[in-house]
């Protein structure tokens, strides 16, 4: 359960929506779930995006020291081994032509999964590929930038800054994240200015704002969900 609360509340979906609902960017990238208003287009979601950060919560929850005991640690390197193994799964199915009880026998050796559970899981993954897979690609591709910023700015890492970066312009496709913890890389070493990426400033002929690291975040995004659409 605190695994699971990590997850989907605070500092999990919960908090990241909450940043996506309030980031500085055109309303069709806030909204984009709003399936009620898609027609004729509507920007893709970026699953590894945020099924990764609420996995990288579970994470932050063992360095916060939210887990209590053994059995909530017990909980959460259950969730682990369910996510590793989803990685597993979906690759057979969808690469090596697993069948779902070849699938389902894989899940039971190694989750707490019931028969029914693990059954339901593997109609999950056989209809919706490559999603189950996003979890735990986005959780290593969050590590891995915290890891790289953390290097490179040494002393001036902060982590609060950092969370506040990735987060601050929601959902995105992680090449994109990267593109984002780089510029705020950059500034961190250049100028030490708190918050990352720079807010437009108005060009010396005053003709209007300078393309900023932030209009091409979100341009780098549409483009990417166009062509993948």
């Amino acid at each position: 359960m605190v695994s699971l609360s990590l997850h989907e509340a605070l500092p999990g979906h919960h908090n990241a929506q909450s940043y996506g609902l309030l980031a500085d960017i055109p309303p069709f990238m806030r909204n984009m779930e709003w399936i009620s208003f898609n027609a004729p287009y509507f920007l893709q979601f970026f699953n590894a995006f945020s099924e990764g950060w609420a996995l990288y919560a579970e994470f932050l929850g063992e360095e916060m020291g939210i887990y209590h005991d053994d059995y909530e640690m017990l909980g959460r390197y259950s969730d682990e081994m369910f996510r590793a193994v989803r990685l597993v799964i979906d690759t057979g199915i969808h690469e090596y032509n697993w069948t779902s009880d070849r699938a389902i026998e894989y899940m039971l050796n190694y989750t707490n999964l019931t028969p029914n559970g693990a059954e339901k899981e593997i109609d999950r993954y056989s209809t919706w590929p490559g999603q189950a897979t996003g979890y735990k690609i986005g959780e290593i591709k969050f590590k891995e930038l915290r890891k790289k910023a953390s290097d490179a700015l040494g002393s001036k890492f902060n982590l609060a800054d950092f969370h506040y970066t990735v987060l601050r312009y929601g959902s995105m496709p992680l090449s994109v994240l990267e593109y984002v913890v780089d510029q705020w890389i950059v500034n961190q070493k250049t100028d030490g200015g708190h918050g990352g990426i720079n807010k437009p400033e108005k060009s010396p002929s005053n003709d209007g704002p300078v393309l900023s690291a932030d209009v091409l975040s979100v341009i780098l995004a549409a483009i990417y969900a166009i062509i993948q659409h």
